[in-house]
């Protein structure tokens, strides 16, 4: 058995815990790095082979977005994520799934639970986010507070069942905590956009901790100078748009103007901030283009 092999057979049916109860693992497996290679070479011919590596290759295809050669290779998971979860999940709507059937069969079993350190605070910059945890003895009420209402809709949906309703009403009223179970297959190239999206740090938190399992612990060991490529280029890489371009070059040249540093001040950014933003109390666009140029020590952190 080759060592290719073995990693497929190690990897495959093994149950990556993530939250309480949940898992991903690896069912099947087609293609490597190599056949991403081989594709792309159908494209370019066969003489790219004498003035470019297999990794040189990859890197060129990542960096510069041809995406048709990533789709040669597929992978296939199990994956237990509860359902409000799940739903952010299944947006993507470039996979193959077929996800456990409540009307078919009765619920699993097991709900998402929150320790009293896990409960997290609206974010007041991002709507759809959240921020610090909250105070420990809150959490531990809320905590106590979740239990009860997990084991009371568990019992509910329970005794529904023994009186005779059908399943595919019974289970209504059961929690959005709840776990389910699907299959789910997808091509390399959705894989990689998948996971530079839900690993992000602006994802949730819990869909985070499912992207990085898959990422960091089926595709990176499966496709080795992919996944380097994909941290080069993708997920550590920072997109700059025409506007924060301008910004830049309008930094540089006060700064060349007037003898300045970088780090540059917050007051000095907004000198130079973009005509359309000025007028706006707030504005995403500005505020994303500061944090950019906060991460890259162009600007001084407010």
């Amino acid at each position: 058995m080759t060592e290719r092999s073995e990693l497929v057979e190690q990897l495959r049916w093994k149950k990556i815990p993530v939250l309480n109860d949940g898992f991903v693992c690896l069912v099947d497996v087609m293609g490597d790095d190599s056949s991403i290679v081989q594709a792309a070479r159908v494209s370019y011919g066969e003489g790219t082979k004498r003035v470019s590596d297999d990794r040189t290759l990859i890197r060129y295809l990542m960096r510069h977005r041809h995406s048709t050669p990533f789709e040669m290779a597929e992978l296939k998971f199990l994956v237990r994520v509860p359902m409000d979860c799940w739903r952010q999940w299944i947006r993507h709507r470039t996979a193959n799934v077929n996800e456990y059937s409540t009307r078919y069969s009765v619920a699993i079993d097991s709900a998402q639970t929150t320790l009293p350190g896990e409960w997290r605070t609206q974010a007041t910059s991002n709507r759809q986010g959240s921020d610090a945890p909250l105070p420990e003895d809150v959490g531990t009420q809320l905590t106590a507070e979740e239990t009860e209402f997990q084991e009371k809709a568990r019992a509910v949906y329970e005794a529904r069942l023994e009186a005779g309703v059908a399943r595919e009403q019974a289970r209504k009223d059961l929690p959005l905590a709840t776990y389910t179970e699907a299959y789910w297959k997808i091509d390399l190239h959705n894989l990689i956009h998948f996971l530079s999206l839900r690993m992000d740090s602006h994802a949730q938190w819990e869909i985070q901790e499912y992207s990085r399992a898959i990422g960091e612990q089926i595709v990176k060991p499966l496709f080795p100078v992919v996944w380097e490529a994909f941290e080069d280029y993708r997920q550590g890489a920072m997109f700059l748009t025409r506007l924060d371009k301008g910004v830049i070059e309008r930094l540089m040249a006060k700064a060349a103007a007037d003898s300045l540093a970088p780090p540059f001040s917050p007051e000095l950014f907004l000198e130079v901030q973009d005509e359309t933003w000025k007028a706006l109390k707030r504005s995403r666009e500005r505020d994303e283009c500061q944090s950019k140029l906060e991460r890259m020590g162009i600007l001084k952190a407010e």
